[in-house]
């Protein structure tokens, strides 16, 4: 049996691979780290460590270990500004809509936390195609660690070997990797398609109705 005719379960990743937040995170780590960080700091130092914790970030671009107030400070930012900057990724809604109507199970692995994790899904009108949701929140060893991936892998009483794990950072492939999980890398990643594949992504995929192909439906052109 092949692996496109034996999946049955895809895993999700949030920002950046469903979710275009890149604005908001970049805008929300500029609030934040104003005055913090030197006047050269831009998104190019923020981008090879998203997708990591949070408060990694921070302590990582402040230098600092006490990093809570700078966190409130991205939090308050971030939310106030989340429905005027967040949008789905193209074919996204397309894609879960029709994974989850042919009897596929989907999950959503994030290093994000929980309150804005279901704001965004619910928001972009995803969060009825999900049946695991597994944030910073719910884990002691965030992405990298396998144990996010491999919590929705238990909680959907799925086969890591037929399960994949879509993600627009390093984290997302190492932890689908470690898991046991089939890792695939999205194009769109600001990160660029060739650290993921050097990362070891099993596929690349060059928008979301790709994974059509990996798991064995046919993909409908209008």
């Amino acid at each position: 049996m092949t692996a496109k005719t034996r999946i049955n379960t895809v895993l999700f990743d949030l920002d950046g691979t469903i979710l275009d937040t890149n604005e908001l995170i970049i805008q929300s780590f500029m609030h934040a780290l104003k005055d913090i960080v030197p006047a050269g700091f831009s998104r190019e130092h923020m981008i090879p460590s998203m997708g990591m914790p949070l408060a990694y970030q921070m302590q990582k671009f402040s230098g600092l270990e006490d990093v809570s107030h700078l966190i409130a400070a991205y939090r308050e930012i971030n939310l106030r500004l989340h429905d005027d900057l967040v949008t789905a990724f193209p074919y996204v809604n397309e894609v879960m809509e029709r994974l989850h109507r042919s009897g596929f199970k989907q999950g959503v692995v994030t290093t994000k936390m929980r309150l804005t994790t279901d704001r965004g899904l619910a928001f972009v009108g995803l969060r009825d195609y999900v049946q695991s949701v597994i944030t910073v929140d719910d884990v002691e060893h965030p992405k990298p660690h396998p144990e996010p991936v491999l919590k929705a892998i238990k909680e959907l009483n799925a086969d890591p070997a037929a399960t994949l794990m879509v993600g627009d950072s390093v984290v997302d492939i190492q932890a689908a990797n470690e898991a046991g999980a089939i890792s695939v890398g999205v194009a769109w990643s600001l990160k660029g398609a060739e650290v993921l594949r050097d990362a070891g992504a099993k596929h690349i995929i060059q928008d979301m109705r790709d994974l059509y192909d990996i798991v064995g439906l046919e993909r409908v052109t209008a």
